[in-house]
């Protein structure tokens, strides 16, 4: 049987170099709860395959919901509520031409998180 290793706590030591002075400044740099509430919704659009799976797809080109539902060999319900959580963050916008709805990533900072996450978690 394995041996348990003693859990490791981090505890600052009752001397440590922060003064509540730089604290202050910190806390005042700090995003407010409002912003941050905001910003954890907009990546909770992210924690969900099927909508990177969409982003992905979005990344290299316009395109309309059969499209969608072609490449990510699921029904247009599906997708359509997936776009619908996308949309309502911003992260996609549509187009209307005729009948047809395309999407397309709503700006360039969609594309430089999502590629610069990509880049993030396949280094090592």
């Amino acid at each position: 049987m394995a041996q348990r290793q003693p859990m490791m706590t981090e505890d600052c030591e009752t001397t440590c170099f922060g003064t509540e002075q730089d604290l202050a400044c910190v806390k005042e740099e700090m995003i407010d709860d409002q912003a941050a509430a905001s910003m954890a919704d907009w990546f909770k659009a992210f924690s969900d395959p099927t909508r990177i799976r969409i982003v992905s797809a979005l990344l290299q080109r316009e395109l309309c919901v059969h499209d969608l539902t072609v490449l990510l060999d699921m029904g247009q319900s599906a997708v359509s509520h997936q776009l619908r959580s996308l949309r309502n963050m911003r992260i996609v916008k549509r187009r209307k031409q005729g009948k047809t709805v395309f999407y397309s990533l709503d700006d360039a900072h969609i594309e430089q998180i999502f590629l610069q996450t990509l880049q993030h978690i396949g280094h090592e």
